[in-house]
């Protein structure tokens, strides 16, 4: 073996497996290294590929065993992480971003759900097409069931009330209602629990971040520059309260015309990229300004549950692995990774 294992830099991460804890088992039989690998972010469709880079760095045959298992954080019942998607301003496309990452993460191997922590806005139950009036079922008295949709399990405020009626509510109530919510939906078991949040920097953030412990961030926000300010000013919220942030998501970053190809940047062009250097973390995803994204979340499919096999799709399972993995690389960083057997 002419490079060990542990060094291989992950193809996503770009942090050696060995630093992540990835390699659980190594041994050479049969003239050829076979090899355990778990890693900490959904990889369907993945074991081809990685294989093939894997024994391209070890300048041997390996026959890999590619395995996904998440990460687990303590303090919500029934889901191992949780990962809030946020904006500074609203009209950014966050709930479409939010629910498109909850179903990509469904995609691509893991059990995920959705929480819609918009109590004054809530959209997710129209975006995943739940009907009107349908309500959870209620357990033992006290726990709502998650309702199902597309593949994944969702909550809303939307599901509890009708669409016209308006939370006329000031912040505490605001806040229990979220905390009912977070630990009175009976979740079942999920590796991710994406949290929808409303725009801006004010209760509902700080009941969150009190409330439970919130893997990561990801923050959306569009490349015109009064959106990228209320990104900083999001990002900075989330650091004062030592929520860690994954990444970066640029939407309506640009308009490609259906006749010609071409990209038009009609908001300007590299804003996210520059919020994410400027912070040190990574643009996790450019999603275009496209008119379908729209129709299909209005009519309750979503693009990758309307459009699997499409352009727009891959982005976001791309854009949901990134994300895991920055959760799997903040969380493997703060524990002892484990031994290695060599045989």
């Amino acid at each position: 073996m002419a490079r060990p294992l542990e060094a291989f830099p992950d193809p996503v991460l770009g942090t050696p497996w060995g630093e992540l804890g990835a390699v659980r088992r190594a041994a050479r039989l049969d003239d050829r290294w076979h090899a355990e690998v778990c890693l900490g972010y959904p990889v369907d469709g993945l074991e081809d590929d990685y294989t093939r880079a894997a024994a391209g760095w070890l300048e041997d045959d390996l026959v890999l065993d590619l395995t996904f298992r998440a990460p687990t954080q303590k303090g919500i019942p029934g889901a191992k992480n949780v990962i809030a998607v946020a904006s500074g301003k609203g009209g950014v496309g966050k709930s479409t971003v939010a629910v498109n990452l909850a179903l990509a993460l469904d995609r691509i191997g893991a059990k995920a759900g959705v929480l819609d922590a918009d109590i004054y806005g809530p959209s997710q139950g129209i975006m995943l097409g739940v009907p009107e009036g349908r309500r959870p079922e209620v357990r033992d008295e006290k726990f709502f069931v998650p309702m199902k949709a597309h593949g994944i399990e969702a909550m809303s405020m939307s599901m509890l009330v009708t669409d016209r009626m308006p939370m006329v509510w000031r912040g505490p109530m605001v806040s229990g209602a979220l905390q009912q919510l977070l630990n009175q939906s009976a979740w079942s078991d999920l590796d991710y629990l994406v949290v929808d949040m409303p725009p801006g920097t004010g209760d509902i953030q700080l009941t969150l971040s009190q409330a439970v412990p919130v893997g990561g961030a990801v923050i959306v926000t569009t490349p015109q520059d009064i959106a990228l300010l209320d990104a900083r000013k999001g990002i900075e919220m989330f650091s004062k309260v030592n929520i860690p942030i994954l990444g970066i998501v640029e939407n309506m970053s640009y308009f490609a015309c259906g006749d010609c190809g071409a990209r038009h940047d009609l908001f300007g062009s590299g804003g996210g990229a520059r919020v994410a250097e400027e912070y040190g973390t990574e643009l996790l995803g450019e999603f275009p300004l496209a008119p379908e994204i729209r129709e299909q979340t209005d009519a309750g499919r979503p693009t990758v549950a309307s459009d699997p096999e499409g352009e727009i799709a891959a982005l976001y399972r791309d854009c949901a692995r990134r994300s895991a993995a920055a959760l799997w690389r903040t969380l493997a960083q703060a524990a002892p990774a484990p031994a290695i057997r060599m045989e």
